[in-house]
């Protein structure tokens, strides 16, 4: 294994900048003197995960399922195999700089296969199981993929399809070189001596309004910088850490990967084949579990039952993915003793805003721009404003952020052409310098030339007993140009009928400004992304499509038709 002095002061300043951050735990003020560490060669999985094989023996994973499964590997036994798989692909023909397509479930080949292309400087595309044919061929074309590697059951869905020579099936399929032969590889590997500026990740994002964007990341802009996502999630050395996200997208690499194992804790994958909130629950009292992250939606089901039943060791709880509604934040709280924690970040950045723990929490805010994180607010003049789009100084690049839409030189100058990097997400700050979502800038609308935020009005509907989730979009109207309308999703049990209408729309009405409330309803499935995200746009050009006096659908009232029924007054 080569010991050059790059790799070394690399090795050294990653974790120099790794223990500052856990010993400013508690202190914001304490962040200011965070400095990114400049590298020249940097390989993660040698310079860091295999100086963590050489400590304690301890858990680096633990893969759980709801049959009973339950298996365990150590840090030095997974740096081990890694390289043996490492050692396999390149004997397979797998060079440095060829890309690989990753689609697996949350199975010990995931981790061992990332770590092995991390050492043979192979370009990882991770890939979520739910893709389909049409988005399979879309991403071997555009990833100019070598090699895949999926489970035997998902072989059938690249029958045909061009590209990927190299076919590689956890399980025995025709035709696919079978996962298990790498066991008889040599255990011996030479890990590649990568830059730290060369491409290790490319993330298709899950096209909420287009085709998705190509993200590129480096060996320095995931690995090291989430180290931003390690102090946001306030993980220790020792933690048992669960995250709730399916592999294939951003944040199974922020929560899943690098964050827990940048702090030297254990990652606690949990394998289901329908997600019940009783047996996620059960799975946090049995592991042990010491911090949890998951998605708004998640966090929304989990309150649906009585959390006091379940004595859980958490000392974190984080949510991630969406903004979290301060519904949800109060009834944890009130079950566990527990602040939810919100942050921010995009498949572009690792953790830029949070409420890291021990920081005064305000409710309903998403946090502070991390350490090393230069995040400005940009009003439509591109000045700096207290509300206005989320932005980053390029600057100051933080190394969480990616090189560039790959392959694409017009929408990377359009996202950082002007010494900003553009997220699209817009926020307000406060005095005090904390940042509350507003909304994306595609979602925020105008009613009466008044400006209406979609999360602040569906943190309100949240907060009613029968709503589970909800989406708020601009309704056309003659007089004001658009009214806000809920698109909702019930509780179980709850009827679809005018008098809940009516109930939703007073709760509202007693909330809100009157310029605000919620004068349409409609109680239908929302539409969403493979990863999970409302698809509000979808929403909004179904209804800019209806026609002047369509007649109200099955489960649609407005305010007006709602008189007698405790609606409007």
């Amino acid at each position: 294994m080569p010991t050059g002095v790059p790799q070394v002061d690399s090795a050294r300043r990653f974790a120099a900048a790794r223990d500052q951050l856990l010993s400013c735990r508690g202190d914001y003020a304490a962040t200011a003197g965070f400095r990114w560490p400049e590298l020249s060669h940097f390989n993660w999985a040698r310079d860091w995960f295999d100086q963590l094989a050489q400590g304690p023996d301890r858990a680096a994973l633990r893969v759980v399922d709801d049959a009973g499964g339950d298996q365990s590997l150590t840090f030095a036994e997974l740096a081990a195999r890694s390289r043996q798989v490492a050692a396999w692909l390149q004997g397979l023909g797998l060079a440095r700089g060829d890309r690989v397509l990753i689609m697996l479930p949350n199975c010990v080949p995931l981790w061992e296969s990332m770590l092995a292309c991390m050492r043979l400087g192979a370009v990882i595309i991770p890939a979520t199981t739910l893709l389909e044919r049409d988005e399979l061929a879309d991403r071997l074309g555009r990833g100019e993929v070598r090699a895949v590697i999926t489970t035997a059951g998902l072989t059938g869905r690249f029958a045909d399809l061009p590209g990927a020579s190299l076919r590689i099936s956890v399980g025995e399929a025709a035709g696919w070189t079978s996962y298990a032969a790498s066991q008889a590889a040599p255990r011996e590997f030479v890990c590649a001596d990568t830059r730290a500026d060369e491409l290790l990740f490319l993330y298709f994002t899950s096209g909420t309004t287009a085709r998705p964007k190509l993200v590129a990341h480096t060996h320095q802009s995931y690995p090291v910088g989430h180290l931003t996502t390690m102090y946001w999630l306030g993980l220790k050395p020792g933690d048992v850490h669960l995250n709730l996200s399916s592999p294939g997208w951003a944040k199974h690499a922020w929560s899943c990967f690098f964050a827990p194992w940048n702090a030297h804790a254990t990652v606690l994958a949990y394998l289901y084949d329908r997600f019940d909130a009783r047996h996620l629950l059960d799975q946090l009292v049995r592991c042990r579990v010491t911090s949890f992250c998951a998605p708004p939606t998640v966090w929304r089901m989990l309150i649906q039952q009585d959390l006091r039943a379940w004595r859980v060791a958490l000392r974190e709880a984080v949510s991630a993915g969406e903004p979290l509604n301060p519904e949800v934040i109060a009834q944890v709280q009130s079950a566990w003793g527990l602040t939810v924690r919100d942050g921010f970040g995009q498949t572009e950045t690792t953790a830029q805003v949070g409420n890291p723990p021990g920081h005064p929490i305000k409710l309903g805010s998403m946090g502070r721009p991390l350490p090393g994180c230069p995040v400005v607010l940009l009003d439509a003049t591109g000045r700096a404003a207290q509300e206005g789009e989320i932005c980053i100084e390029l600057g100051r690049r933080p190394m969480g952020l990616m090189q560039a839409y790959h392959d694409d030189p017009e929408r990377t100058a359009a996202a950082m052409g002007d010494g900003f990097y553009h997220t699209g997400d817009v926020a307000a700050r406060d005095a005090d310098g904390y940042l509350t979502y507003v909304g994306r800038m595609d979602d925020v609308f105008k009613s009466s030339d008044y400006r209406i935020s979609p999360f602040e009005l569906e943190s309100v509907l949240i907060e009613h007993p029968a709503v589970a989730e909800a989406a708020v979009i601009p309704s056309p109207d003659p007089v004001r140009l658009a009214v806000p309308k809920a698109f909702v999703v019930l509780t179980a049990g709850q009827v679809p009928d005018a008098a809940t209408a009516a109930s939703i729309l007073a709760h509202v009405r007693a909330r809100v400004s009157p310029y605000k409330r919620i004068r349409r309803l409609e109680f239908a499935a929302l539409p969403k992304t493979i990863s999970g995200k409302i698809r509000r746009g979808e929403l909004r050009q179904a209804e800019t499509r209806r026609e002047a006096g369509q007649a109200r659908r099955a489960q649609e009232f407005w305010e007006e038709d709602l008189r007698g029924e405790g609606g409007t007054q």
